[in-house]
């Protein structure tokens, strides 16, 4: 009957993950809504000509998406995860370590790449900034004198590097941080599951 608690403990009251995460793509959802009604999305891509501002909201989107396919994954397995690890606790493996290495796998092994995507979203921004100074660079280096008849086309090519530069960063790092906030919570998540199991192998013991 402690071993039959044990088990059921983890499904009588779990986190709310994937409620967590979906409250979180409901408000996304809302602001996209509300800066597109804004103008700003349309603003921001017809700024960006390199197309860096693009490709971070769609890395973005997908592994927001990911994030959530992910919590409902973490909900779901828990207390399968936790009963093969106490299960190959019980055969009393040759390392081991093997047991709370495979649980540690189940639980965070994916968010590695996750995180690697989200720094990713980080660099991006950064090279956006990049290729803008460079714009910027580039058209101060080619003019040839500064006259009145120039300083209109001049003062434009310079705002589009600069443009870029700084809304490719500004993207990036909003990116990086939403994206992190939910990556942080996953891990959290996982390791209350390891946490968990390993009491529940402790108390089986007993």
């Amino acid at each position: 009957m402690k071993a039959l608690a044990l088990e059921r403990r983890p499904h009588t009251a779990p986190e709310p993950l994937w409620l967590e995460w979906a409250a979180l793509l409901g408000l996304l959802l809302f602001a996209v809504w509300l800066l597109g009604a804004r103008g700003v999305f349309s603003l921001l891509l017809a700024s960006d000509p390199t197309g860096i501002t693009a490709v971070i909201m769609v890395v973005f989107a997908a592994s927001t998406l990911w994030c959530g396919a992910r919590s409902r994954q973490l909900e779901r397995s828990r207390g399968a995860w936790a009963a093969e690890y106490r299960q190959a606790l019980a055969a009393a493996p040759r390392d081991a370590d093997a047991p709370l290495d495979l649980l540690t796998e189940h639980t965070h092994g994916p968010h590695g790449t996750a995180w690697w995507v989200n720094g990713i979203l980080l660099k991006l921004g950064l090279l956006g900034k990049v290729i803008g100074f460079s714009m910027l660079a580039l058209q101060i280096g080619h003019t040839q004198s500064f006259d009145a008849s120039q300083s209109q086309e001049l003062l434009k090519s310079l705002t589009t590097g600069l443009g870029v530069a700084l809304l490719t960063t500004m993207v990036g790092l909003v990116g990086n941080i939403l994206l992190g906030l939910q990556l942080t919570r996953l891990d959290r998540f996982a390791d209350a599951i390891v946490a968990q199991a390993q009491r529940s192998a402790i108390e089986a013991g007993r």
